[in-house]
């Protein structure tokens, strides 16, 4: 695996991110009440960018009506929302109403099980992981009841990796394969180009949880080929809104779970309830942001795809740098267990350990020297068992993106040498 996760061979890295400049984007950073604070918890939600703040702020100042009205406040309103749609489908390589926004990624897996309860019959098989976060299992496991034959490919125990030669057999006469992109604890990138294609061949459509890899640069969704790709808001800098794509050919065949007079627009299809205007609008913060990123680079104009692609490799480039130190502290140690790759390339920086203290006491034990981690089960009970940690006992976890330093990773390795 390269820095190709957005679906291309890897592009060179013309430019290197300013961590300054970077940080500068973000409100947190010259918020008094958290200075001294290093935040190792962007898994469970990034900061938000102050294009998303001040999108939403104005928002709610200028625009709180309903929108796509004749009047100049619902018209404005109307336009926002549509900017942001349009904009982030342009970066995940999609056609705008190919993308939907909801409360959450959660609900929107959820929603689209439903869709699947009916299209599929009984006796129909689809494939799922453990390795992934009860979000993009529990709602297609459920699909058993509805006499939907569920299989389920299996995480190595001793690595957490998913093996594509255990998955070729499990995809015969297969509907559906639903994988993560990246595990939120075990951290490992999967192909999905490859394994996407290893299911179309076998005649499998394709939904992928993004939720743990996009922070790290949103995918370019149209080249990795996935009919389904899902991520959370809340976590690639904006407000907490779940975007889901899924590409017209599957989605127009899948029935409609949203008002019976929406049927025919595909960005409602799957959106049961009104979307949050604010949010929705306030997204097109995250295309602001990495619009700004680019132009830090003083490079010559691309379109949105381009720029997206180029900002993903920065960001994965100054992760990796930051991630192998860490990665090789750990290793290094014989009274703890590392989750996933110790190679930084392989994984993106969510770091998980399992040692003889819990998760939540070694998460408890850091606070007091300013280092914001979690521990817990973090919603993967089931990639946990099958590695042999008990859920209850946990794992620490430590995340960070392109916007932590290097300073604040030194100091969470000494703090770890005191806690451990």
């Amino acid at each position: 695996m390269t820095f190709a996760a957005r679906g291309r061979s890897l592009r060179p890295v013309m430019s290197k991110l300013d961590v300054d400049k970077t940080r500068a984007y973000f409100p947190a950073f010259s918020e008094p009440s958290l200075e001294g604070q290093a935040f190792f918890e962007n898994a469970g939600g990034s900061y938000p960018c102050r294009f998303v703040t001040e999108r939403l702020e104005r928002f709610y100042r200028e625009r709180k009506v309903q929108p796509y009205g004749p009047y100049e406040a619902s018209r404005l309103a109307g336009e926002e929302m549509d900017e942001a749609r349009t904009r982030l489908s342009a970066i995940l390589g999609v056609d705008p109403d190919e993308l939907s926004f909801g409360p959450s990624t959660t609900q929107n897996v959820y929603v689209l099980a439903q869709a699947f309860r009916e299209w599929l019959s009984p006796g129909d098989a689809i494939v799922v992981t453990d390795q992934d976060h009860e979000a993009n299992s529990g709602a297609w496991r459920r699909l058993a009841d509805a006499g939907i034959e569920v299989r389920e490919w299996k995480i190595d125990p001793a690595t957490g990796h998913l093996d594509m030669a255990r998955l070729e057999p499990l995809l015969d006469g297969a509907k559906l394969l639903a994988f993560p992109h990246c595990s939120n604890v075990v951290g490992e990138i999967n192909d999905v180009a490859a394994i996407t294609a290893l299911a179309h061949d076998a005649g499998a459509y394709v939904c992928v949880d993004g939720v743990s890899y996009a922070p790290h640069g949103l995918p370019d969704v149209g080249a990795l080929g996935a009919d389904i790709y899902m991520f959370s808001a809340y976590k690639t800098y904006g407000p907490h809104q779940g975007l889901m794509v899924i590409r017209r050919a599957l989605g127009e065949q899948l029935p409609n779970q949203g008002h019976w007079f929406n049927a025919g627009s595909l960005e409602k299809r799957f959106t049961p309830a009104g979307p949050d205007h604010a949010q929705v609008a306030a997204s097109a913060g995250i295309a602001d942001y990495i619009d700004a990123l680019y132009a830090d680079f003083s490079l010559p104009q691309v379109d949105a795809r381009a720029r997206a692609a180029l900002v993903h490799d920065a960001m994965r480039a100054r992760e990796v740098e930051l991630l192998q130190p860490l990665l090789d502290y750990l290793s290094g140690r014989n009274d703890v267990r590392l989750l996933g790759p110790a190679q930084a390339a392989r994984r993106a920086p969510t770091v998980a350990i399992a040692a003889e203290r819990s998760g939540e006491e070694l998460a408890v034990a850091l606070e007091p020297h300013g280092i914001n981690a979690g521990g817990g089960d973090f919603y993967a009970v089931r990639p946990l068992e099958a590695i042999g940690i008990d859920p209850a006992h946990g794992v620490l976890r430590m995340s960070f993106v392109h916007y932590t330093t290097e300073d604040e990773v030194a100091r969470l390795i000494r703090v770890l040498d005191k806690v451990l």
